[in-house]
């Protein structure tokens, strides 16, 4: 599918910054920035070699000059897009990119929509749907390893695997399809018994993909993660520690966070969302019940509980009422303060929060923080490393997609025993064939398209 009209954006971020990049794709490209650029050897961008740079100026209609630059020219099919693309580098800021924007559009270009350049790539055959959507997440990696996943299923491992699937698929079909062509021939194409033996291979391949898929999550979209505690257990301290900057202001006064503070925080590769809530109890100030009111809805919506008692006083109602509230969430209990002598007992908690990860730490001295990180990833992942060179789900559409191709081979497998024949085989072959075309974009509608690229932002 090619398209026909050339269309333009800002992809580089609003603002004051050393370079500002407007990029155009599409047949008239070239012949668009030929209307604006002048380079100083006094060349047509149409007559210059390919995938080269060149020093000039941005000169409007009545020549004046609006802005020096370096002009990138990158004629197809060996482009981002599979189209001609020319990138403008011109000095960062909103006036020279704005003016230099309008000047393309007046010259026939359109203002691209989010994601149509990446569109447009998997349009043109550049790439796979899935690896579009990697795309993405390249860009809203919050660790190493996250970024290490997306990378990869840019590269296509991903696609690999689901179209080494999809052939199998394929093939088995094409003898199914032959066979009811052939009937009259008396020829059996594939026997039942391998026909078996391969969807059943096929069927197992998919279930070790569906596995991933939490744990995939977990690396792409990170886990909520609140700290909770009633006031002045060292909330804030932790995540100053978790952080190792000042990240929350940290008193002696009780009920100074009065507002979720969020942060990123990066565990052994694992990105987490750290939510550090304000004290919870009784209060009659109206901005601290706020604050708690927040603190509650924190609770509710966090994937991991981190609840701080505070390890140096003896535990009182307030920490009594929270245990018994977040006793059947994911846990982790922090007994802060080891600094000070001692006044609860890890087997205090033990009795309330049987078989809950138990950690004493020292907020202020850091004493503890690198065993609550192996604790906190330990309880995710139970062990396992997840961010190699394999295969794994990160996206939810991706899961569903595998998970309606599992259900249509199973089916075939019923089919089969209850020996059904071999229109029905074929039926079911086809629907799990295209269920796993959805993760390529081999049988993605455009509802699926629009959804995918509508998360773009405008100049990707």
């Amino acid at each position: 599918m090619k398209n026909e009209d050339t269309i333009c954006a800002i992809s580089t971020p609003i603002g004051e910054g050393g370079i500002g990049i407007v990029r155009i794709s599409g047949k008239d490209a070239i012949l668009i920035a030929d209307k604006i650029f002048f380079p100083k050897r006094n060349k047509k961008l149409s007559a210059l070699p390919s995938h080269t740079i060149h020093y000039g100026e941005i000169r409007d209609d009545s020549k004046e000059k609006i802005d020096e630059a370096l002009v990138s020219i990158m004629k197809a099919p060996n482009t981002y897009t599979k189209e001609d693309v020319v990138e403008i580098n011109c000095h960062g800021g909103a006036l020279p990119l704005k003016k230099v924007m309008e000047l393309v559009v007046k010259n026939g270009a359109r203002i691209a929509e989010p994601g149509e350049f990446t569109k447009r790539a998997f349009l043109n055959g550049r790439i796979d749907l899935s690896q579009a959507e990697a795309v993405i997440d390249i860009i809203n990696s919050k660790t190493d390893d996250s970024l290490r996943l997306a990378v990869n299923q840019l590269s296509g491992i991903l696609s690999k695997k689901v179209n080494a699937i999809r052939e199998e698929l394929i093939s088995i079909i094409a003898s199914v399809e032959a066979s009811i062509d052939f009937v009259d021939e008396d020829i059996e194409f594939i026997s039942r018994y391998e026909m078996g033996k391969r969807i059943k291979r096929a069927v197992d391949e998919i279930e070790t993909l569906i596995t991933t898929a939490d744990e995939g999550r977990i690396y792409k979209e990170g886990i909520a993660t609140a700290i909770i505690g009633r006031p002045n257990v060292g909330k804030s301290s932790l995540l100053n520690a978790l952080l190792k900057e000042e990240r929350a202001i940290v008193t002696p006064v009780p009920g100074t966070t009065r507002d979720v503070i969020e942060e990123w925080v990066n565990i052994k590769g694992m990105p987490l969302r750290i939510l550090d809530t304000a004290g919870i109890r009784h209060t009659e100030d109206i901005v601290e019940i706020e604050g708690v009111k927040r603190s509650r809805a924190a609770i509710k919506s966090a994937d991991l509980i981190l609840l701080l008692i505070d390890g140096s006083v003896k535990l009182n109602e307030e920490d009594k009422s929270l245990i018994e509230e977040v006793g059947n969430k994911r846990l982790i209990v922090l007994l802060n303060k080891s600094d000070l002598p001692p006044l609860v007992k890890k087997s205090d908690i033990e009795k309330a929060l049987p078989e809950k990860e138990i950690v004493s730490i020292s907020a202020l001295t850091g004493e503890g923080i690198d065993r609550l990180r192996s604790v906190i990833h330990g309880l995710l992942f139970k062990g396992r490393i997840t961010a190699g060179e394999r295969p794994i789900i990160t996206n939810l559409r991706h899961k569903t997609a595998l998970e309606k191709t599992k259900k249509a081979l199973e089916t075939l497998e019923s089919s089969l025993k209850n020996e059904m024949s071999e229109e029905f085989l074929a039926v079911d072959l086809r629907g799990a064939l295209n269920a796993l075309g959805e993760i390529t974009g081999e049988t993605a509608t455009e509802d699926i398209l629009n959804r995918i690229f509508e998360e773009f932002c405008v100049g990707k």
